[in-house]
């Protein structure tokens, strides 16, 4: 009976979909291409910004040809410095502050995946200041135009500068969730590979394998679209033709630029289409022990993968012969363990631990608990999970 009524939860969700305001991002693409975002700022009669960004951002000088560029332009800028990996609630309401006192009307997001989600959370804040992060928590709580949000990502893995999902965590409460409204959905992203060129070869497979999860999850999901499907392929195959290259060769301006186009369509893909059970674990994860959701999802997603069985062979399958390693002969099962395997070699060639470090024993009962409340009944994911499914999985990717 729970399985029908997630299946049937999730059917509904799949039609009141198509009725949903989706859109995609505005696009300044390529080398250089952050040097017209300024400009652009300033041609939407926008006065005043709040940049979201963190300290590695700011530390080694990243935004200084942009904060010029407003300058230039004339526009007013604040900037809010101090998110941590897996944003907190502190973090938002700290930059929410700073956008009313400083009579802001637009949201910069500047770098990964965690200040684009605190940049979320403040635009949400400001469309619906009666509103706590935590009454925001779940699906469409929002419903209000936000405030003109720009989304330049320094990584290629999240693909929130696509997405419709705020990631935030209560520290109080060791507790991470997502806000998820197409408000959310950034107006306008740059995606410029110069960027990208110095990120730390760790962080770039990390979230290399992050968007590969996003493409992954999205694929073999229940809520497909024709859209989403072609772009998880596109994305799937990017990733598996250009990450180890832009982790062994971080100048490569081709691979790095092929990489951020990956994770951009996985995040079109995962926002329609959305993700499953090896985000809700990690989820818990980073929640508990601060890991970077990246890393996580790399380590879950071969064990979530070969949990499912039988019931993801055809989709994965098919991306086997995607990216070429099938052979003529080969059975769907055959075809879909040589993709499975070809994720373990990426992630071993790319530095991915195959184990988490400083799970707790007694932390897993709780953790899992949270996983499959997140899990169900939304995702619409390959097998519908329980209690004991989720305690191996948990138990299996534990150091």
């Amino acid at each position: 009976m729970y399985k029908l009524y997630c299946r049937t939860y999730q059917r509904m969700m799949r039609m009141a979909s198509a009725f949903l305001p989706w859109r995609k991002p505005k696009l300044l693409e390529g080398e250089n291409s952050l040097r017209k975002l300024p400009e652009l700022i300033k041609s939407k009669n926008i006065e005043s910004v709040l940049i979201v960004t963190d300290k590695g951002i700011t530390s080694i000088g990243l935004m200084d040809g942009f904060l010029e560029g407003l300058r230039n332009e004339g526009v007013n800028f604040v900037v809010y410095d101090k998110t941590v990996p897996n944003p907190t609630i502190e973090n938002i309401e700290e930059a929410y502050q700073m956008y009313k006192t400083n009579y802001c009307h637009g949201i910069v997001a500047f770098g990964g995946g965690s200040p684009m989600d605190c940049a979320k959370g403040v635009g949400a804040r400001a469309a619906r200041p009666n509103k706590t992060i935590q009454h925001m928590k779940g699906v469409l709580k929002v419903m209000k135009k936000l405030s003109p949000l720009f989304a330049i990502p320094t990584t290629a893995g999240t693909g929130s500068e696509a997405t419709l999902a705020a990631v935030v965590t209560n520290s109080d409460k060791h507790e991470k969730y997502a806000i998820m409204d197409t408000s959310l959905i950034p107006h306008y992203a740059v995606l410029d590979p110069l960027l990208t060129v110095n990120l730390p070869p760790h962080i770039t497979a990390a979230t290399g394998i992050d968007a590969l999860t996003h493409a992954i999850e999205a694929y073999i999901g229940k809520s497909n679209t024709k859209e989403t499907i072609q772009c998880s392929q596109k994305a799937v195959k990017l990733i598996f033709e250009n990450l180890y290259e832009a982790y062994s060769n971080g100048t490569n301006i081709s691979a790095r630029t092929n990489m951020q186009r990956a994770a951009y369509l996985a995040g079109i893909a995962f926002t329609r289409a959305y993700v499953g059970n090896v985000h809700a674990i990690a989820h818990t994860l980073g929640g508990f022990y601060s890991v970077p959701h990246g890393l996580a999802n790399a380590i879950i997603l071969p064990y979530v993968l070969e949990y499912y069985g039988s019931s993801v062979y055809k989709p994965l399958a098919d991306l086997a012969d995607l990216i070429g390693i099938s052979e003529q002969d080969d059975t769907i099962e055959q075809k879909a363990k040589k993709f499975i395997h070809a994720i373990q070699q990426l992630n071993e060639r790319t530095g991915i631990p195959k184990k988490v470090d400083g799970i707790l024993v007694e932390d897993i009962p709780l953790m899992a608990e949270r996983a499959l409340k997140e899990a169900n009944p939304l995702y619409p994911v390959p097998n519908i999970l329980f209690k004991e499914d989720m305690l191996y999985l948990y138990n299996a990717i534990k150091a």
